[in-house]
């Protein structure tokens, strides 16, 4: 069996520079283009932004951290890495699809590997109206904002508002309010990874909320739907001791 073809991609920092320098000198490179596999040296920021920019074809993505959590990289060490990216266990994720409809009637898609999130935009509270499958589930949600995350996300933003940890496994999507005012005792839902999610947005004009998924932020929504769309797939490559499943777990013990 021939070695995997790696690329090595760095974000752009002094540390995470160092290591693509020094991993370049020790190890056979070729471009993005012709690799089996990548190699992203950065944070869980750098990750996202690797497994969106080669999005279509689908190459697994081995990060190492050379930046500050790292919770979907791998521990950072030069030796025995072609044997580290051979033995890593494959977890494929399916991003979330948002279509968010602006003000002026624009219609915007994006993806979200982590979570989509939204958000007020004035000093004034949003109120959101909830539909999940088209049945309308929350006539009003008066809140700073809200978040739909996959089960990768839940540990990050989605965990920070005191959503709940999804198991990689467990085929959920969680919702979960931010700074909810009115229903004030509402924590959130988790629903079955198949669902629709709709926000509609009610009196815009006055209290203006924007959209965001992952990193693709769109003003002055009207509308905005999310559903995981499984059609797509993304592969993160994670050493055996350390696999994705395993660090959620782990997440959930940490007081």
């Amino acid at each position: 069996m021939t070695d995997p073809r790696l690329a090595f991609l760095a974000n752009g920092t002094d540390e995470a520079n160092a290591a693509l320098e020094s991993l370049s000198q020790r190890y056979p490179h070729v471009s993005p283009d012709e690799a089996d596999i990548i190699v992203a040296l950065g944070g869980d920021g750098f990750m996202l932004e690797t497994l969106h920019e080669h999005l279509e074809r689908g190459i697994p993505i081995y990060g190492m951290n050379r930046g500050t959590v790292g919770f979907l990289m791998n521990e950072y060490d030069e030796n025995g890495l072609i044997e580290r990216v051979s033995k890593a266990r494959k977890a494929t994720l399916h991003p979330l699809r948002m279509t968010a409809r602006t003000m002026d009637g624009e219609v915007h898609n994006a993806l979200a590997i982590n979570e989509v999130s939204l958000l007020r935009e004035s000093r004034q509270a949003a109120k959101l109206k909830i539909k999940i499958d088209d049945v309308e589930r929350m006539p009003e949600l008066v809140c700073d904002g809200i978040i739909v995350a996959t089960p990768a996300g839940s540990t990050a933003y989605n965990l920070s508002a005191h959503g709940p940890i999804v198991p990689i496994r467990a085929a959920l999507l969680a919702i979960t309010p931010i700074s909810a005012f009115r229903p004030r005792r509402w924590r959130g839902a988790l629903l079955p990874n198949t669902a629709k999610i709709s926000f509609e947005i009610v009196d815009p004009a006055k209290r203006p909320v924007s959209a965001t998924a992952d990193y693709t932020e769109v003003r002055d929504v009207v509308e905005v739907s999310v559903y995981e769309d499984t059609a797509v797939d993304l592969h993160l490559l994670f050493d055996p001791e350390h696999s994705l499943e395993e660090r959620i777990v782990k997440e959930q013990f940490i007081v």
